[in-house]
């Protein structure tokens, strides 16, 4: 069980941004959380901080009872493995298969582990028809799932997606929801930044909105996008999902999602 507590956790980059304010999160095991917010919000400065890719001006990061200022980016990886939001800037192998079998190979996975392991991956990623072709042959949207394939292969408690809907069509998102289910099916902890509120509201148990580095909502999905929440959000330039607007409008109360909409309706409250 792999739990990440963020305490008090400050980022100032060079030159003088101030990119995080004191966040105080804790990331529980097997829990499913979506950070939200505006860009330039800190949402991606937080998630490169759980891996070691960025370390704190002031705070700390705790993975696993263990101060992640005391471990390598390496030894991270062992526990966090994350999807960058621009795939071009992870993609490096000369094929696919190469490339969602680097992780899994440099944690230490050999022989059918390893094959397992890469052909699942392709597998959920709908890639195992391209296995053999170069990554960069692939449209914008495969490559992204090829980024996520290739953290899924590496088998890590804990996973963190930045976007991991951009540029996806229906087909695509649907997918990525049903990578993320059997991802928590399996008790593996998920973290995604998202714009995508409807997919923050359909695939995850907590949402978390950040404004100019700060947290200023944490709470479920109906908690999240009640009414009275939703000056916070616009405070951030975000929108409720429709469901939840219609849902107030209809006086069915908090209703996030589609689906709790249509069974709100089909009860006649």
């Amino acid at each position: 069980m792999t739990e990440i507590r963020v305490e008090g956790l400050v980022h100032v980059y060079p030159g003088g941004v101030r990119a995080l304010e004191g966040v105080d999160l804790a990331f529980r095991s097997g829990e499913r959380v979506a950070l939200v917010g505006q860009n330039g919000s800190g949402k991606t400065t937080l998630v490169r901080h759980l891996n070691g890719l960025l370390r704190p001006t002031a705070g700390r990061v705790v993975v696993g009872g263990v101060d992640a200022a005391s471990l390598t980016v390496a030894r991270l990886a062992r526990t966090v493995g994350m999807a960058f939001q621009d795939p071009d800037s992870q993609i490096f192998a000369a094929s696919v298969r190469a490339e969602v079998a680097f992780g899994p190979r440099n944690l230490g996975m050999r022989g059918p582990e390893l094959r397992d392991s890469v052909d699942g991956a392709l597998a959920a990623a709908g890639l195992e028809g391209d296995a053999a072709s170069n990554p960069f042959d692939l449209g914008a949207s495969r490559r992204k799932l090829l980024t996520i394939a290739s953290v899924l292969a590496m088998r890590t408690p804990v996973v963190v997606l930045d976007e991991p809907t951009t540029g996806q069509d229906l087909r695509n998102v649907t997918r990525i929801e049903r990578m993320i289910a059997d991802l928590s099916a399996a008790g593996r902890t998920l973290i995604a930044i998202s714009h995508d509120l409807r997919f923050a509201a359909e695939g995850f148990d907590r949402i978390v909105v950040m404004r100019a580095g700060r947290v200023i909502l944490d709470g479920s999905p109906e908690a999240v996008f009640a009414a009275d929440a939703w000056p916070a959000l616009r405070s951030t330039w975000l929108e409720p999902p429709l469901a939840a607007l219609v849902g107030e409008r209809l006086g069915l109360g908090s209703t996030p999602t589609d689906e709790s909409l249509v069974r709100g309706l089909s009860l006649g409250r």
